[in-house]
C-alpha cells in the first residue's frame, strides 16, 4: 500500500504527523481490534501484519551518516547480515529489542550489522536513548529516501533481516513475545548457521 505519483508519501501511515495518516491509523486499529474482539485472531493478525507489506527485497543501496557521524555506506555492509530495526522513542517494546539487539550485536561482531533506524522522534530524544542503552548500534534517523528505499515499513518495531547477499531474508512486526527467538533465528540461518 504505497501511495504513488507527484507529492505523494509513501508508506501506509507516513508520515503520522499528518491528519490523514492519523485517521488512517485509527481506523486500521479499530478494524483489528473489532476483529479481536469478535474472535476473528487470525484475520486481525493478517490486517495488523500483511504478508506482503512492500519492504525492500533487497538491502537498499545507501549512503547516510550515522548519529556518531559516521557514514554507512554499501561496501560497508557487503558480506554482513544486515539488521534494520525501525523504531521510535515513545514505543515502550522497541527499547527491549534494541536493548537486545545490543546484545546480538556484541555475540555475533563483525558478521552482522545492526541498523536502529529512529522513526517519528526527535533527534535529541533518540541520541538520549542511544546513550542511556549503550549498546554498538548504527543509530540513525530515517529519513525520506530510507522510507522509499525500504518500502512500506508503516509499524514500529518493525525487524527487517538481509543476509550476506543483501537480499530479504525475515520481517517482524511489531513485539510478539516470540519475537527475540524468531528474529535470532532468522538471523542464524542469514549467516547460513543452523
Amino acid at each position: 500500500m504505497t501511495a504513488q505519483g507527484e507529492g505523494a508519501e509513501p508508506g501506509r501511515y507516513a508520515p503520522l504527523r499528518k491528519a490523514e495518516s492519523h485517521e488512517r491509523f485509527r481506523a486500521d486499529l479499530t478494524r483489528v481490534i473489532d476483529l479481536l474482539i469478535a474472535g476473528r485472531t487470525s484475520a486481525a493478525s493478517a490486517m495488523a501484519a500483511p504478508a506482503d507489506t512492500g519492504e525492500a527485497a533487497a538491502m537498499p543501496a545507501l549512503n547516510f551518516t550515522d548519529l556518531n557521524g559516521r557514514l554507512v555506506r554499501p561496501r560497508d555492509l557487503a558480506g554482513k547480515v544486515v539488521v534494520v530495526e525501525f523504531w521510535a522513542t515513545w514505543c515502550p517494546p522497541c527499547r527491549i529489542t534494541l536493548a537486545w539487539l545490543g546484545e546480538l550485536q556484541k555475540s555475533h561482531g563483525d558478521n552482522v550489522v545492526v541498523l536502529a533506524l529512529a522513526v517519528e522522534s526527535d533527534e535529541a530524544l533518540v541520541r538520549r536513548l542511544a546513550s542511556d542503552l549503550n549498546v554498538p548500534l548504527r543509530w540513525a534517523i530515517r529519513s525520506p529516501a530510507m522510507l522509499a528505499a525500504f518500502g512500506d515499513v508503516s509499524v514500529v518495531p518493525t525487524l527487517l533481516v538481509y543476509d550476506t547477499r543483501g537480499r530479504l531474508a525475515g520481517a517482524h512486526y511489531g513485539a510478539p513475545p516470540t519475537l527475540h527467538q524468531d528474529a535470532d533465528a532468522t538471523i542464524t540461518r542469514a549467516l547460513g548457521r543452523r
